[in-house]
């Protein structure tokens, strides 16, 4: 056809041609055809769209939305739904199955979701579809609730507007993980778009809504509280809240209310769930910018913590008032320690640390986890990059109570009634920390400066470097190349003294020059850990066009006064490294 003979003049690999050739066919409805009629002479853009299909990472399959093979589409969302719903039959033979679906507040999530529980009940799958957007952990609570086999959200979490995605969870209510994503991927290369059933069986499809709300709910206030039944602790804690256009405004104010918090002040600029996010650079509150509103009211009516969550609730970032009284963000690390350090007292207390406990978390998250769970008398499992890691520690040590996990960015699981990052929950935790220590004449921020002092003072840093489409991806592995095949040997002024290697998963000692196994899944992940301490990270990212940069550093704190003047030594010593590795 005319179409594709002026595609071969230009630059375009035959298989990125081919695959344009298909997706003008019949095949596709007019509007993608369309679409790519009009981008026939943006070779660049095309390249792009075509030269390979959208993967899953860690967090499943997150991309742009748009035509093409690498981007989310009614296409390439049919085509992994009939994939899944294939490979369901082929694990759960003669089983009646059911699946659940969530979304969040993006473009065309609604869309999407409808589109993905048409293939399912084409494929004779009974599925509960949410009637309106709802929070990414209601979803995992909901899979288990109901005895589903499988739970998908389509959500892109804090990507930028022009995002969205897909994730699957399996029937233990974590997101997929290996054996099954390996399967599921090589069942959905082998299809083609003309596989795809669309032919909807809308008897199998059912509307949920406020009968999961109420349990879902019920459920995070019964394992966020630390005290049942103080609430004039509660009553006395000033809250600000944004759920910066999200999902979260569906779930968190009712928590907070049914748990006691009655005087909970939400930025009501954000409360409306918007996927053009119009008020924030970002909806991610990794990013300070994030929470500025939040914060100008917080200062308004002088609140104790701020709150504010991404867009399908499973993140959260916190902002505590000082020792001077200054509001000041905390990190996804900070976070993590300081709820681990309450639920451990909880459960201390209530006598059930027995030695058959265990908190969960990941290879990046900072190493000041394991110190602090030690001196409780509790296991700290470490896994790769992800929350579908900590549930998959669930499922994997049975005979064990599993506390809480976390990971450095901004994600924290409280117990095992919902199997992923839980902003909800987590939420409630954090002001029931800040309620309790204010009653008891201290802070939040008090708090953590006390877990310092016991067990070291650790300060970490991301950073992040974003490097777009095919030629983006080929620099990012020639960084963790390049980093392979020329390690380094001092990382500022301190010797590096291991090499851990999760792609070859070999832990190099290059003091004594000697090796170990890493006995965890390979991952394409790079961690220099030096002399005095320090570790590095490189990993590339698993859903978005970035690599990554870790960099943690630690030393004692001798005496809570010298907080300020470590802070600021411990965050030159990471300038120091990041200027040392080049790394911006």
């Amino acid at each position: 056809m005319q179409y594709i003979s002026t595609l071969k003049m230009t630059k375009l690999s035959p298989q990125v041609i081919k695959n344009i050739d298909h997706w003008s066919s019949d095949l596709f409805d007019e509007n993608t055809r369309s679409e790519i009629e009009n981008l026939k002479n943006n070779p660049e853009e095309l390249e792009d769209r075509f030269y390979k299909n959208l993967d899953f990472g860690t967090g499943g399959m997150r991309g742009m939305m748009g035509v093409g093979t690498n981007r989310i589409n009614k296409y390439t969302l049919g085509r992994n739904t009939q994939g899944l719903s294939n490979y369901l039959k082929q694990i759960y033979p003669n089983k009646n199955l059911k699946v659940v679906i969530a979304y969040d507040c993006r473009h065309n999530s609604k869309t999407f979701a409808k589109i993905v529980a048409d293939v399912f009940s084409a494929n004779g799958i009974e599925v509960f579809l949410f009637e309106d957007l709802r929070a990414t952990p209601e979803l995992s609570f909901a899979l288990k609730h109901l005895n589903c086999q499988c739970g998908i959200v389509l959500t892109a979490s804090h990507n930028p507007p022009e995002y969205n995605g897909y994730k699957v969870y399996w029937e233990d209510g974590g997101q997929l993980v290996p054996p099954h994503d390996k399967a599921i991927i090589s069942i959905i290369n082998n299809l083609d778009y003309k596989d795809i059933n669309f032919s909807v069986q809308n008897e199998l499809i059912h509307s949920i809504g406020k009968e999961i709300d109420d349990v879902f709910i019920n459920a995070a206030v019964s394992n966020g509280t630390l005290e049942k039944n103080n609430n004039k602790n509660r009553e006395n804690l000033t809250v600000v809240f944004t759920s910066l256009h999200g999902t979260s405004i569906t779930a968190v104010p009712e928590t907070l209310k049914r748990a006691g918090y009655t005087n909970v002040h939400i930025v009501e600029e954000q409360a409306i769930p918007n996927g053009d996010f119009p008020t924030v650079k970002s909806p991610n509150p990794e990013e300070p910018e994030a929470l500025d509103m939040a914060l100008k009211l917080a200062e308004k009516v002088k609140a104790d913590i701020v709150i504010g969550t991404d867009p399908d609730c499973d993140r959260l970032g916190i902002a505590v008032r000082n020792t001077a009284g200054k509001l000041t963000l905390l990190n996804g690390n900070q976070t993590m320690v300081i709820m681990t350090k309450f639920l451990l007292e909880q459960w201390k207390n209530q006598g059930k640390i027995n030695g058959n406990q265990f908190v969960g978390s990941t290879i990046v998250s900072t190493p000041m986890l394991p110190k602090l769970t030690e001196h409780f008398g509790v296991a700290c499992k470490i896994g790769l990059t992800g929350f579908k890691w900590i549930a998959k520690m669930i499922e994997e040590y049975p005979t064990l109570d599993f506390v809480g996990g976390g990971e450095e960015s901004f994600g924290f699981m409280v117990g095992d009634f919902v199997r992923d990052k839980d902003a909800v929950t987590s939420t409630l935790l954090a002001c029931e920390i800040a309620a309790l220590s204010k009653a008891n004449g201290g802070s939040f921020f008090e708090e953590l400066i006390g877990l310092y002092s016991t067990h070291g003072f650790y300060k970490e840093r991301l950073i992040s470097v974003t490097k777009k489409g095919r030629k983006g991806a080929e620099e990012i592995q020639n960084i963790m190349d390049q980093a392979r095949r020329h390690p380094q040997q001092t990382i500022h002024n301190s010797k590096v003294v291991r090499i851990d290697d999760y792609q070859s998963s070999i832990s190099k000692n290059t003091a004594e020059n000697t090796s170990s196994e890493i006995k965890i899944p390979k991952a394409n992940v790079l961690i220099f850990t030096t002399e005095d301490g320090s570790k590095i990270a490189l990993r590339p990212s698993g859903t978005e066009p970035k690599i990554k940069f870790y960099i943690s550093v630690n030393t004692p704190l001798h005496s809570k006064e010298n907080y300020d003047k470590i802070n600021d030594a411990l965050e030159q010593k990471i300038d120091d490294i990041i200027a040392s590795m080049q790394l911006l």
